[in-house]
């Protein structure tokens, strides 16, 4: 082998080593930061006494994760170019100039990278909370700079860009209440169907397994509306976060039973039936026999 490509032959097989280098010290600062960061998100866990500042640190160590992944990706490739012998200032202008080019078209990208970092700056979404984001109402799974993604009631998975985000409804801060609106027969005593409310709030309140996610007795707002058919009663139960579905359904359960027990009509619609209209507009009801009314 001739000198000249003997040293040849060294050269490629010392910039190969250095990319392996280069590679292999990424792959270990990648794992490296992962470890760091899940280490810090445990430490600050046991700091921590609420449930939503442990999601909102959930939240925040993927974002970092994802970002330090980004960056140490971006600087050993740039590395590894060098080393190749590829100058990275062309192409950092060559960048440049196609980004001034492109940019027009990607500025709803730069609008959801914004709209993200806004987002978890100002602590509006975290993972795990219950969410209604651009018409869908979901618990969150992950937050990034680029997209928010929703698991709803189905299973469905949602990814919605950050910057179609105009309004975050969140259902999972501090408390939350259980609107229930309650319909009884227009011949019932209020004052009785309001004692049974509160004897069946009592009652699920001092129950071992509903009772901690209920903060205070129940809250009877009083009639909300005349129906067809029905008093609509409003009442709330301040609860937990995300809780307050399933307070609901229990309390709806218990409440049927209280009102059967006490004879309380839940009504349906009721239709009368009218055989036609003689020129002064009277008619008498439809006439219905004691053989039809029992079939």
């Amino acid at each position: 082998m001739e000198p000249s490509t003997l040293s040849e032959y060294l050269h490629i097989q010392k910039d190969v080593l250095h990319v392996i280098i280069i590679l292999v010290l990424a792959w270990l600062l990648i794992a490296l930061s992962r470890k760091l960061i899940r280490v810090f998100r445990n430490y600050m866990k046991t700091r921590v006494a609420s449930a939503e500042d442990e999601r909102r640190i959930e939240t925040l160590a993927r974002v970092f994760r994802y970002i330090s992944t980004v960056v140490i990706t971006l600087v050993a490739g740039m590395l590894v170019l060098s080393e190749l012998g590829i100058s990275i200032a062309p192409l950092l202008g060559a960048a440049g100039v196609v980004g001034i080019a492109v940019g027009f078209g990607a500025q709803s990208l730069v609008k959801d990278f914004f709209s993200g970092f806004f987002m978890l700056l100002e602590n509006q979404v975290r993972v795990g909370d219950a969410v209604e984001l651009a018409g869908k109402l979901g618990v969150v799974e992950e937050v990034t700079l680029r997209n928010t993604v929703l698991r709803d009631n189905e299973g469905n998975v949602h990814y919605i860009p950050n910057g179609e985000i105009t309004v975050v409804t969140n259902k999972s801060r501090g408390y939350a209440f259980a609107l229930i609106d309650i319909g009884v027969a227009y011949r019932e005593d209020l004052d009785e169907v309001y004692a049974v409310i509160r004897a069946t709030g009592a009652a699920l309140r001092s129950d071992a397994e509903v009772g901690p996610k209920i903060l205070e007795d129940i809250e009877i707002q009083g009639v909300q509306d005349w129906a067809d058919s029905a008093v609509i009663v409003r009442c709330r139960i301040k609860t937990v976060a995300l809780e307050q579905w399933t307070v609901r359904r229990v309390f709806l359960a218990q409440l049927k039973k209280a009102f059967d027990a006490q004879g309380i009509e839940i009504p349906y619609p009721h239709l009368t039936l009218y055989a036609g209209q003689d020129k002064l507009g009277k008619a008498p009801a439809f006439p219905v026999s004691l053989q039809q009314q029992e079939k």
